[in-house]
């Protein structure tokens, strides 16, 4: 991908509030807003501190050490694509690309803003876009999740970089999650999914349906394919194939920090099918491997990707060496021989004919032209007026009110945030920040968010700038703040910390001189959000009406060790 097209990837930052909801459903994927506001991808960007690719020929688990939850892959010719569960946050559905499996970079989002637009204008922690699949079909690329409230959706495009077409709805109802296509070599076309259980009423199952060739609605109410009572509980998260006359239906049992890696398969496409656990935990420390994808290399080799749960961490991604015995697939190692796999932690890397440089998903941002990186995820659809970036250098966040009855930062939807990139990483951000004078207590930071949550920020007051640090914890559960005033901040321009360790411990901390620190507060530990991980990032609140806000100037955001 060159870097040319990398810069122009990104999506709708900016969207008109004059614009009405007709208009602003046809703009829900586009790459560009109407103000030239976007996002990019640095080419080459390398983090300092997680690489997979140990530059020997080999490399350690996870691929990637970051909230990546319910992977999906496909491979075009010599280019592998990977989206995952984004739920409520926007842009949704990350596109991210690699040439050797191992290294991976973000190239854009599928889509700018979630349907039903006015729903997730505000924050829906844990709802939106559940266990997507990606596939390519007759020259395109498509795009299936399930969201538990409104149905299954789909997108596609031509060009998995550029633009998406808007989001379709597939298949109307609720409970209808973790969907997945296949086209059959006969011309019809089938899309399987699982169940809620807390909107459906019941869970563990797999259905398949019928779809027009188009792929864009189902044709029957669907047939039970799988039953997962008895045997494989909270059975998800399917993934459809076709190999040597079998349909094959890969998908996770036994939930998501304890579960194992089912794979179905059968000659008739509504079965009855075979079932065989195919990797677990065995003797490894990865628990619950399972759900994600099957992909080939041009060279013949298969692999498979699964995700991790890590807690505040999220659900990293880790990448198996796989093989095929007796028509069924061996996934990771097996010591053993008993056709069940467990996962490596290191191991050579694919073979895909060439070597490719390393490259990491981006994490700092310089905040150098006015696109602003594709790392970043707003807590809800955004407004026209929460973040302008500018060729000056500095992303400029203006202050947005608090919403009507929210009761702490887990209301607020104007949160500007990214996923946690390793378990030791420090985040320091500089920031000037020029309130209204007419106006108190706005407020701007750098917080790590979760369902409990701390932030250091300055905050104005009659009498001048303060330095905050606070912290809620069962932020979920509607809790206050509780706030440490740090002291007077002389003049407006501070620079925020804050140093995460093993074990999600924060340190916060701050600096009026940009080279002294001083430590706030006892650290504070992340906790995850609703089904994912915890997140960092920057904010800017006020309390009141007004017809001109204040806002903070951040000039940068450094991910260091």
């Amino acid at each position: 991908m060159s870097p040319n097209k990398t810069l122009a990837l990104g999506f709708l930052l900016l969207l008109g509030a004059c614009q009405s909801e007709k208009t602003r459903t046809s703009l829900s994927v586009s790459n560009t807003s109407a103000s030239g506001g976007s996002m990019a991808a640095p080419a080459g960007y390398v983090s300092k501190v997680w690489v997979s690719d140990k530059g020997d020929g080999t490399f350690q688990n996870p691929v990637l050490d970051a909230d990546y939850s319910d992977p999906d892959v496909v491979r075009v010719g010599d280019d592998y694509y990977m989206t995952s569960s984004s739920f409520s946050s926007i842009p949704g559905l990350q596109i991210l690309h690699s040439k050797d499996l191992v290294n991976w970079q973000i190239i854009g989002y599928a889509i700018d803003r979630l349907p039903p637009y006015q729903h997730f204008a505000k924050p829906q922690h844990g709802n939106g876009v559940w266990a997507p699949s990606i596939r390519h079909h007759k020259g395109e690329f498509y795009i299936y999740w399930g969201d538990p409230d409104f149905g299954i959706y789909m997108v596609k495009t031509k060009n998995p970089a550029g633009r998406w077409e808007a989001p379709v709805l597939v298949m109307e109802g609720k409970g209808l999650i973790d969907s997945c296509p296949l086209w059959d070599e006969d011309g019809n076309a089938y899309l399987v999914h699982g169940w809620a259980g807390s909107r459906a009423g019941v869970k563990s199952m797999l259905t398949v349906n019928r779809m027009n060739p188009e792929g864009t609605k189902v044709l029957d109410e669907g047939v039970m394919v799988f039953d997962g009572h008895d045997a494989h509980p909270t059975v998800e998260g399917p993934k459809f194939y076709k190999r040597n006359g079998y349909y094959y239906i890969m998908a996770p049992a036994g939930g998501v920090a304890t579960g194992w890696q089912l794979v179905l398969r059968s000659k008739n496409v509504y079965g009855p099918y075979e079932e065989k656990i195919v990797m677990d935990q065995g003797k490894t420390p990865i628990n619950g491997p399972h759900q994600g994808a099957w992909v080939d290399t041009k060279t013949g080799e298969d692999w498979f990707f699964h995700f991790q749960d890590k807690e505040a961490y999220g659900r990293v991604v880790h990448l198996q060496p796989m093989k095929w015995v007796n028509d069924w697939p061996v996934i990771g190692e097996d010591p053993d021989g008993d056709g069940k796999g467990q996962p490596v932690l290191t191991y050579k890397k694919p073979n895909v004919g060439k070597t490719y440089p390393i490259v990491t998903p981006a994490e700092s941002d310089e905040f150098d032209s006015h696109l602003l990186g594709l790392q970043w995820q707003w807590h809800a659809n955004p407004k026209a007026t929460w973040a302008f970036a500018s060729n000056k250098g500095n992303l400029r966040l203006f202050t947005d009110q608090m919403p009507e009855g929210g009761k702490n930062l887990w209301d607020v939807p104007n949160l500007l945030l990214q996923k946690f990139p390793a378990e030791n990483f420090t985040v320091t951000t500089k920031l000037k920040f020029t309130p209204n004078p007419k106006l108190q207590n706005e407020r701007t930071g750098l917080v790590v968010m979760g369902m409990d949550y701390g932030y250091v920020s300055v905050v104005n007051k009659k009498d001048g700038m303060y330095l905050t640090y606070n912290t809620a914890l069962k932020a979920d559960k509607g809790t206050p703040e509780k706030e440490q005033i740090l002291g007077k901040l002389t003049g407006n321009e501070v620079q925020f910390r804050v140093q995460v360790s093993k074990g999600a411990k924060c340190q916060f901390s701050y600096s009026e001189d940009g080279q002294t620190f001083k430590n706030v507060g006892t650290p504070f530990t992340a906790v995850p959000g609703k089904w994912i991980g915890a997140k960092v990032g920057l904010f800017a609140l006020r309390e009141d009406k007004t017809n001109d806000s204040g806002y903070a100037d951040y000039d940068w955001f450094r991910v260091t060790k």
